[in-house]
């Protein structure tokens, strides 16, 4: 019986962040982990804040129990409770999809294929993963990357602290050398100032009523601290102001920084409101050479760039479906059995033919993101319909039992002793 390939784990979408944070283990316990289940099978672990999932190749049946002890062991009975299961195909898939951001809490996010590289690069350290496991984060990677070279699931900010720093970003083209002040010293606060170091900024500073607030934040993302009694003054110097404290009466006032404007000698000054009551009034935007946002134009950022993540991520979609199919057959013309990559290369024929003809049909009345989700969900239908027939040709393929693959090449109507080439 040849590996099958399997993912038992847990996330965001299925477990509390309680359960979670006890299964985000250093990599000092995942080579424990990995060595415990190495007499089962290839073995990799890879635990972020948001998912702990344990990625395999094995034909031992004692892998699923193993794995499940081993997620007992560190998270508890509650953890096994939210643990899901993919095997053969399907794990492949969720492989791909991981790999690429689409099964992430934020789609597209940038960190999860580092995380990933770095969980495989940690096994194959440790030599839980060998030849199969190898190839498939090796395909699932390349996927990753033609999903970002084809597709702009990663480019659109999806929240309000990501679409300030964009928006500020198109103001000033970059913000290296743009002073920035950050008014409050919140969370809201801390995930802009952590975008803004993404983003190139290197002058922060951070003003808030509590000073040793604003100093902690300070030190924690390597920004100054300026003095509240001072807000009004810090205009002059600022270039992008970012206001997340909720006040009575506004912070700024059209007078306050009609005088600050005065100081600046034509520089154009940003302020971007993200407080409940608003800590910059309206009219402030009035003003020349002012550009001020408040959260509902941040909002309405948001709110595009979700949509246009959503189209992409349906192209992305389609990209990670046709990679894992490339994959397959590669796969099957290495383990000598033709008969599976005919009939992949043949399904998959069909798929592009009949996906043609139904959109050629419907015309204009699709959208982009409907054509996708279309020729997605068709590739998705061929993978399941497909899953058993391959598991099973392929763990006869090793017995030398050739009768089957020979029923299955006459039943599906493919040329007996051909193999299939595979695909670079």
């Amino acid at each position: 019986m040849s590996a099958e390939f399997f993912c038992i784990g847990l996330s965001h979408k299925t477990a509390p962040v309680g359960v979670r944070e006890k299964l985000a283990v250093p990599d000092e316990q995942q080579v424990e982990v990995l060595k415990r289940l190495e007499s089962t099978g290839e073995v990799m672990v890879v635990s972020t804040c948001n998912r702990m999932e344990l990625f395999g190749a094995s034909a031992d049946e004692r892998a699923r129990e193993a794995v499940l002890e081993a997620i007992a062991s560190l998270g508890g009975a509650e953890a096994v409770r939210h643990v899901y299961e993919h095997h053969g195909d399907a794990a492949l898939v969720h492989l791909f999809r991981v790999a690429a951001s689409l099964d992430s809490m934020v789609v597209g996010e940038p960190q999860i294929l580092g995380q990933v590289k770095e969980a495989f690069e940690l096994a194959h350290k440790t030599g839980t993963v060998k030849g199969e496991l190898i190839r498939a984060c090796q395909a699932a990677f390349s996927s990753a990357k033609r999903v970002r070279a084809e597709t702009g699931v990663g480019r659109a900010a999806t929240s309000m602290a990501s679409a300030a720093v964009e928006l500020a970003a198109k103001v000033f083209g970059q913000l290296a050398q743009r002073p920035v002040l950050l008014v409050g010293a919140g969370e809201m606060s801390e995930l802009v100032a952590r975008h803004l170091l993404t983003a190139g900024a290197t002058q922060i500073a951070i003003t808030n009523r509590t000073q040793a607030h604003a100093q902690q934040l300070a030190e924690l993302v390597g920004a100054t601290t300026r003095p509240w009694e001072s807000l009004a003054e810090h205009l002059v110097w600022a270039d992008l102001v970012v206001c997340s404290v909720a006040t009575p009466q506004p912070l700024f006032t059209r007078a306050g920084v009609g005088t600050a404007l005065k100081g600046r000698k034509h520089r154009p000054l940003f302020m971007v409101d993200l407080a409940v009551p608003r800590a910059v009034e309206p009219t402030v935007a009035q003003l020349s050479n002012v550009y001020s946002y408040d959260v509902d134009d941040i909002q309405r950022v948001v709110a595009e760039n979700a949509a246009a993540r959503a189209a992409e991520a349906a192209k992305a979609e389609v990209i990670v479906t046709e990679e894992v199919a490339r994959f397959l057959r590669a796969r099957a013309v290495r383990e000598g059995v033709p008969v599976l990559a005919q009939l992949r290369q043949r399904a998959e024929q069909i798929v592009r033919s009949e996906v043609e003809k139904t959109l050629t049909h419907m015309g204009d009345e699709l959208s982009d993101k409907q054509k996708k989700s279309i020729e997605a969900m068709a590739h998705a239908i061929v993978n399941k319909l497909l899953h058993q027939p391959t598991a099973k040709l392929r763990a006869l393929s090793t017995e030398d039992d050739k009768a089957l693959a020979g029923a299955a090449a006459e039943l599906f109507g493919l040329p007996l002793g051909e193999t299939a080439g595979e695909e670079h």
